[in-house]
């Protein structure tokens, strides 16, 4: 738990520190986002459940 809650920390200091130095934000639309951060986290997995069949 302590470790989603150091990650969304850094995050809002990360979109923090882009919106007062004017810049865009550093990542996709929300939704788009959301979705290929949990398709990266599920291939992840997903490689490592097939590799154990065939290590």
């Amino acid at each position: 738990m302590q470790e989603i809650f150091m990650a969304l920390i850094a995050g809002l200091v990360v979109g923090f520190v882009f919106a007062l130095i004017k810049l865009p934000i550093p990542a996709p639309p929300a939704i788009a986002g959301i979705v290929g951060i949990f398709g990266i986290y599920l291939g992840y997995k997903l490689f490592s459940f097939v590799s154990g069949y065939f290590a």
